[in-house]
């Protein structure tokens, strides 16, 4: 069963559309977004297991210039709504 986990980043200040682009990249990378708040990204991304997350985190995310801290979240369950309005 693949792994679905959050990634969240701080950045350097600026550099958040660059990151966030050279993220998407990346096959694992489901989707990014610039977010508000403590983390200056998000990103989606799905892995085979645990060991091959761990391994795309410390050889691939960490290797991205600007990307100061990482914090990584595995999805548990997902409960799915509504699509918001315009989409």
């Amino acid at each position: 069963m693949a792994i679905v986990a959050y990634v969240l980043f701080k950045v350097a200040s600026g550099t958040e559309p660059e990151v966030a682009e050279k993220l998407v990249e990346f096959k694992e990378v489901l989707d990014a977004s610039i977010v508000f708040g403590e983390y200056d990204v998000i990103a989606r991304v799905e892995l085979d297991d645990v060991e091959k997350l761990q391994g795309f985190i410390s050889n691939k995310i960490r290797a991205v210039p600007d990307i100061l801290v990482t914090s990584t979240m595995i999805i548990s369950k997902e409960y799915k709504g509504n699509k918001p309005k315009g989409k």
